[in-house]
């Protein structure tokens, strides 16, 4: 089953789960999700001290879990492709801890999309294991954790 502007529109769990809309995306919405992500970062965490978007974060993640359960249950698949929550809270994370320049802000979200695509051991592991909303949001927090992993090697070497 494709997502729907209707089911989009039905319950506010399926509204944050498809992303305001960016998983009614016809193609690549976990993309199109980690880019309205990118866009929505800054207006998010302007107003707010670091440690208290971190808190933000926290109580998405879990938001996220019984959003993405109940949008997965509608949809008849656990981890469909519409579902972009994962990927938004993911990516705040990400950006969270990225130098806050275009260039960084850019390969974090190349990085980010290159892991949650290709889902190396254990992000793969993990979508495979853990299933129901739980299992949506943690493949995209590992696949945050080697983005940042990544880019903290590159501002090592590039001294950023």
């Amino acid at each position: 089953m494709r997502p729907t502007l209707r089911l989009l529109l039905s319950h506010p769990a399926h509204f944050i789960s498809l992303g305001f809309g960016a998983g009614l995306s016809p193609r690549a919405p976990g993309t199109v999700g980690t880019l309205l992500g990118w866009a929505l970062f800054p207006l998010l965490h302007a107003p707010l001290a670091d440690g208290v978007f971190l808190a933000l974060l926290v109580a998405l993640f879990v938001a996220g879990i019984l959003a993405t359960e109940r949008t997965g249950r509608a949809l008849g698949v656990s981890d469909h492709g519409g579902i972009v929550w994962d990927e938004i809270v993911a990516i705040w994370l990400v950006l969270l801890l990225t130098p806050a320049t275009l260039a960084w802000q850019a390969a974090a979200v190349a990085l980010f999309r290159f892991f949650d695509i290709v889902k190396p051991p254990p992000v793969s592991w993990a979508d495979r294991r853990f299933k129901g909303g739980f299992g949506v949001m943690l493949d995209d927090l590992i696949a945050a954790g080697y983005t940042l992993l990544v880019l903290a090697a590159l501002v090592r070497l590039l001294g950023a």
